[in-house]
């Protein structure tokens, strides 16, 4: 990702920060950084368990031509799909952790690992967020792929 969509995605992301354009100088000055940025604003964070996340991102980018951004740790342990503001607030599920209004979210440079962290699907500046309706039957479907592999283990004699 270069050129006018980092661009575009810096400026996206920088927009939820209280001071966009520090964070975009920050960035530009070292765009191997990080910036923490606030959720809740322009987008809440659902933050999934690396075990259900990579089957649910797998079933999403079946459902929809490009999710929204989608941010994982560099071990995999846990990944961030960007939602609709107001999303964390009213999510239920379990191992499923909310990011919404007062929470901080640790955010590389478009298109490239920083800290541990990395986009698995960067943002592509228009503003695109995950529909929390379909990753919640992403997460379903992955969920029951996932439990009718397990059944199915340790049952040959």
């Amino acid at each position: 990702m270069t050129g006018p969509e980092t661009k575009a995605a810096v400026a996206w992301l920088a927009s939820a920060a209280r001071d966009p354009r520090a964070c975009r100088r920050e960035w530009e000055r070292d765009p191997r950084g990080i910036a923490l940025l606030p959720a809740g604003r322009r987008w809440d964070v659902l933050i999934l368990p690396g075990e259900l996340a990579r089957p649910a991102l797998g079933v999403l980018t079946r459902l929809v031509d490009r999710p929204g951004p989608v941010l994982a740790d560099s071990g995999k342990s846990r990944t961030g799909f960007f939602v609709p503001p107001g999303t964390a607030a009213h999510w239920i599920g379990t191992g499923v952790r909310g990011a919404g209004p007062d929470a901080w979210i640790a955010v590389p440079y478009p298109g490239r690992a920083a800290g541990g962290l990395r986009w698995l699907i960067p943002p592509d500046g228009s503003g695109t967020l995950n529909d929390a309706a379909l990753l919640e039957l992403a997460m379903h479907e992955a969920a029951g792929a996932a439990a009718r592999g397990a059944s199915g283990r340790g049952t040959e004699g």
